[in-house]
Parts: structure tokens; sequence; C-alpha cells
């Protein structure tokens, strides 16, 4: 008999899901440097620490299968019928603003 499933709290409200083949791609690309990948440069400036407290979780995954050129595919989960897009060396605190307020 398998054991039982054991439930473990969380305090996100949400996650956004990074494509981890799209930052692969692209060697970084984000940052001052232009060398950090986006789901690394989106937890410091939202001020996020990896693990369950965080109140938003960033995680990186396999690829998502949309592959745009020069850019990485995200998902915000609090919306998941409006993929991003975003360019290498966008401005990723314009990006965190728009994911702190939920948009």
């Amino acid at each position: 008999m398998a054991p039982p499933l054991k439930q473990i709290g969380a305090h996100w409200q949400g996650a956004v899901l990074v494509c981890g083949k799209c930052t692969k791609k692209l060697d970084g690309g984000f940052g001052r440097k232009a060398r950090s990948p986006l789901a690394k440069v989106l937890r410091k400036v939202l001020g996020l620490k990896k693990g369950r407290k965080a109140p938003l979780g960033i995680v990186e995954t396999r690829c998502l299968g949309l592959c745009p050129k020069n850019a990485v595919a995200m998902v915000d989960t609090r919306k998941p019928d409006t993929w991003l897009v975003v360019p290498q060396g966008a401005d990723v605190a314009e990006l965190a603003a728009r994911l702190a307020c939920g948009q």
C-alpha cells in the first residue's frame, strides 16, 4: 500500500513559468551585463527568494513550446490565457512591476 499524500502549505499567490530552453539559447541575456537568466533577474528585482515562502514563485521549466527568436517565453499562472514573450535585453524592472500588480 502506498503512503498517504501530504499537503504542504506555501505562501505563493501564483507562479511565473520561465522557459528554460529559451533561457539557454540566449545564454543569459538579462541584467546589467546581459549575462543573467531571466528567472534569476526577476527574483532579484522583485525581492523574492526561492522556495514556498515567497509570495510569488518564479520557476524555470523545460521547453514551453513557443520558441520565440531572441526572446524568452513566460507564463504567469494567474493569467494562464496570456503568455508573454520577453525579448533579450528587455526592461526587467518594467516586467517586474507588471507581474507585481498581476497584469
